[in-house]
């Protein structure tokens, strides 16, 4: 929303504060041990694609995938790619591989691709887009199979893509090598036509529609990239063509669900999201450190338990793209200018159920110090002496937090937490959230 058109009907709230005072913070981290990491994820991709080294031929046009998620080494590995296969003799290119994401637009999904730093002078190789599908197949519903058309021209098909817990549902496939097959390079097309069939079975069809595409042959094999819980990378694993959406996938699934990132606390009153957006998580925010699922059919978390969210700023990363949103309680009115409505909707709407509940706008106060204390005035929280506030930038670093004194008495009884710095405020003068390195 322009701001020289003021918040239009939200004009309504301007000046609207809930009445309190918000405890101070005091920033804390979570200690993690034995912790994997790869030191250089470059020549880590280059080892594991030797054993593809028979199948390229000199001129062969390969189809790299790159998708739409903030992965740590996400540029390292495709240059790595790139630079093996011309040295093979093949000619490289990079394909968006992420549904309808970008607005469901090819120079949308370049415009994603360079917010994630891959543009054609990182990566070394062109970059190819296409909302255009060929239907190489059918589920056994009747469903089509749809793929992305340059990569069906292609030679070969390199898919690149990390492996991690899905935020929408779990099972033996979920968030890896697969779903960039079947839903990434469905582009809008076929990621529509296998979310329309409810999220509760969309783990069966990624697997299905994976497998038909394979059966077309032109599928190579996978870069598989695992990151630990400090989002960075841990390994990078070569998976063959009978791997994708099979057991191999589901290995480092679970692999990577080990050295999941999540909040050091089960119980919260309000948790503070400083940023959220596509390139954090597919829903903004990821479920899984949230604990709140919002998907008709599928069952809540266990656990976190947290009473109230708020969310203070979109990625520029995004586009406007806000999908998620709804997974928020309260928002500051200057996020209304950062959604791109239709961005946001055509992506909520390609997730079916998906989108149904978490597309839904947060209350709306105005501004961070107002988002906040809404909140808090909602949590059920009656004393905030004993409020259990956390804060954190965003969903990909939970161990880095902003705790109020209920919680920083328990890190004294902790040997994962430390005490990083001084009591400081969580708002400045203006209502704006106060920096990290202030105190």
């Amino acid at each position: 929303m322009p701001t020289d058109q003021g918040w239009g009907p939200f004009e309504a709230v301007r000046g609207l504060r809930p009445t309190g005072t918000l405890p101070q913070v005091t920033p804390i981290r979570r200690l993690l041990h034995d912790v994997p990491t790869e030191d250089d994820p470059y020549a880590a991709a280059q080892r594991a694609l030797e054993p593809l080294a028979t199948a390229i031929h000199p001129g062969d046009r390969i189809a790299v995938t790159a998708g739409s998620r903030g992965i740590h080494d996400l540029v390292t590995v495709v240059r790595a790619a790139v630079d093996w296969l011309r040295a093979r003799g093949a000619e490289p290119f990079v394909v968006p591989a992420m549904g309808s994401h970008g607005g469901a637009t090819a120079d949308g999904q370049r415009e994603m691709l360079a917010g994630l730093g891959v543009t054609e002078e990182s990566i070394g190789c062109p970059i190819e887009a296409t909302m255009e599908t060929v239907v190489l197949g059918n589920l056994p519903d009747g469903t089509p199979v749809h793929h992305d058309a340059l990569a069906a021209k292609a030679d070969g098909v390199l898919l690149i893509n990390r492996v991690k817990p899905h935020t929408d549902f779990h099972g033996p496939v979920e968030s890896g090598l697969g779903k960039i097959l079947a839903i990434g390079l469905g582009n809008h097309q076929g990621a529509a036509a296998l979310h329309a069939g409810g999220i509760p079975l969309l783990g069966s069809s990624i697997e299905q529609a994976a497998r038909t595409v394979i059966a077309a042959g032109k599928i190579l094999g996978g870069l598989a990239i695992i990151e630990n819980a400090y989002e960075k990378t841990a390994s990078v694993e070569l998976v063959t063509p009978d791997g994708i959406a099979g057991a191999a996938e589901n290995a480092l699934l679970q692999r990577a669900g080990s050295l999941l990132a999540r909040l050091p606390f089960d119980d919260l009153d309000v948790l503070v999201v400083d940023e959220m957006g596509k390139d954090k998580s597919g829903t903004g925010m990821d479920t899984n450190v949230l604990g709140r699922c919002w998907v008709y059919g599928i069952p809540e978390f266990e656990s976190p338990s947290i009473a109230a969210v708020s969310v203070h700023r979109l990625s520029e990363a995004s586009h406007g793209n806000a999908s998620g949103l709804g997974l928020a309680d309260v928002i500051p009115a200057r996020m209304l200018e950062q959604i791109d409505l239709r961005a946001s909707y055509v992506n909520a709407l390609t997730s079916g159920a998906g989108g149904a509940r978490r597309s839904r706008l947060p209350m709306v106060l105005e501004d961070d110090a107002a988002a906040i204390l809404g909140a808090v005035t909602m949590s059920g929280r009656r004393d905030w002496s004993e409020l259990r506030l956390a804060r954190i930038a965003d969903t990909l670093r939970p161990n880095e937090l902003m705790v109020t004194p209920a919680l920083l008495a328990e890190v004294g009884d902790r040997f994962d937490l430390e005490i990083t710095g001084t009591a400081r405020e969580l708002t400045g003068p203006t209502g704006e959230l106060t920096s990290w390195g202030e105190s």
